[in-house]
């Protein structure tokens, strides 16, 4: 069985972060692991509180994992501060670990912000050259690119600019442009390839962004190429969010098991 490793946040709520990456792994049919970077009290509709963990915390459960458990792939999450990107780079840098996805999470789905803006350079330097695919969502790229975005042109570019930071692969995704079609963009540095999809009318979609990006880390872990990883993992998060669960006063989760359960 195929392992995977999620660095990121945990929600209480089940819907996005870590609960979320390990359902997603679990679906997929590998074997998932966690590093928890924060502990956020959220819910669908609001975050209560963050606390973070210690980052003496998070380099000793990296420490237990690689180890005895050498991961196939890495999905990386909420990174809260400089010193935890600092530690969880270096870290990875010095085992060599692979497969490595970053989703830049900045901001919860109700808006509240979830990295300050200040550590976007230490997340450049430090940690966005580590990504096979980097899947920032159109604010991220905006953040990152320091641009902004109106069409697919406008991704096209800042996935240009992101691709320069180091990493080998750029999916700028979009989810939150005005288009009445979902297109995804991956830039290779070489070519474009888009991945699109009609947009789906639900309010239902917490978690998209960390189950999109961990379906991606499991399907490199099963040794799919990066296109096929691509249209496997865009079909996945397209159909957990069509089955998504209308649980909370807010934004429900996606089903990250549609296949399974009815």
């Amino acid at each position: 069985m195929k392992k995977v490793l999620t660095i990121a946040g945990s929600d209480c709520s089940g819907g996005a972060g870590i609960q979320a990456d390990l359902k997603t792994f679990s679906a997929f049919g590998t074997f998932g692991m966690s590093v928890i970077t924060s502990i956020v009290a959220e819910n669908t509709f609001r975050v209560i509180e963050i606390q973070d963990a210690r980052v003496d915390m998070v380099e000793k459960q990296l420490i237990a994992i690689f180890e005895d458990i050498v991961p196939d792939a890495v999905k990386i999450g909420m990174l809260p501060s400089k010193e935890i990107m600092k530690c969880v780079a270096d870290f990875l840098r010095k085992n060599d670990a692979k497969n490595i996805v970053i989703d830049p999470v900045m901001y919860a789905k109700n808006g509240c912000a979830l990295m300050d803006v200040e550590n976007i350079d230490t997340l450049i330097k430090e940690v966005i050259p580590l990504a096979y695919v980097l899947t920032p969502n159109i604010p991220e790229a905006q953040e990152i690119a320091k641009m902004k975005i109106n069409n697919q042109e406008d991704m096209k570019k800042a996935a240009i600019k992101i691709h320069e930071m180091g990493c080998k692969n750029v999916l700028v995704k979009g989810g939150h442009s005005n288009e009445d079609v979902a297109c995804d963009i991956l830039y290779d540095g070489k070519e474009f390839y888009k991945f699109c999809v009609e947009k789906i009318d639900t309010k239902n979609t917490h978690g998209t962004g960390c189950t999109y990006s961990s379906a991606i880390a499991s399907n490199l872990a099963l040794g799919e190429k990066i296109e096929d990883t691509l249209k496997i993992s865009k079909d996945y998060i397209t159909n957990a969010i069509k089955h998504s669960l209308d649980i909370g006063k807010g934004h429900g989760p996606t089903n990250h098991f549609y296949k399974f359960f009815k």
